[in-house]
């Protein structure tokens, strides 16, 4: 009797084939939301069945949110909700209307940042199942929680780059209208 083996990418724990099954029976288009050590990665992907693969539709990341003017950290809240909102507008573009939530084998929580780029998805006008209990508040997707805390912490990298950490509900209400009208409605 032979053994099976899990497959390479179980073992090393980077797909769950159950949770991914689940998502391609759905038919639709995945929002991606992928999360490395400093930036998110959104991305609109869909399946072909004659080649048995996925495809990029768009996609987005936070890295590039420089050429909008935003100068705070791209692995922060507000962040993840910009990169969203920006793969958002850009499916609207190519006739997407909507996606599931596909955040791989991250666990759930409730506030994480990678739901804020689900819901920045979602307010660019993509229909995505979303509950809204689990997506941060309003306040600290717009980094009013970093403001508050500008006093007592080091934000030496803000300031480097020109931003008063105090200042950043405002810049992000700023970025999120530039790219508004770049990519528009």
């Amino acid at each position: 009797m032979t053994e099976r083996i899990p497959l390479k990418r179980r073992i090393k724990d980077k797909t769950d084939y159950k949770q991914r099954l689940g998502l391609l029976k759905s038919s639709k288009p995945r929002l991606v939301v992928r999360r490395s050590q400093k930036y998110f990665t959104v991305q609109i992907a869909d399946y072909d069945h004659k080649t048995s693969s996925d495809y990029v539709i768009c996609g987005c990341k936070s890295k590039n949110l420089k050429k909008y003017g935003w100068k705070a950290s791209g692995g922060n809240t507000p962040a993840a909700y910009l990169t969203g909102y920006e793969c958002g507008l850009k499916a609207q573009k190519n006739e997407i209307e909507g996606a599931v939530p596909d955040i791989g084998i991250n666990r759930i929580s409730k506030g994480s940042n990678l739901f804020a780029a689900i819901k920045g998805a979602q307010d660019a006008g993509l229909n995505i199942p979303l509950d809204e209990e689990i997506t941060p508040s309003e306040e600290r997707i717009r980094g009013e929680h970093i403001a508050n805390y500008a006093e007592e912490g080091d934000f030496s990298k803000y300031q480097e780059k020109g931003l008063d950490p105090a200042e950043l509900p405002t810049h992000f209400e700023t970025v999120k209208q530039k790219i508004k009208e770049t990519i528009g409605e």
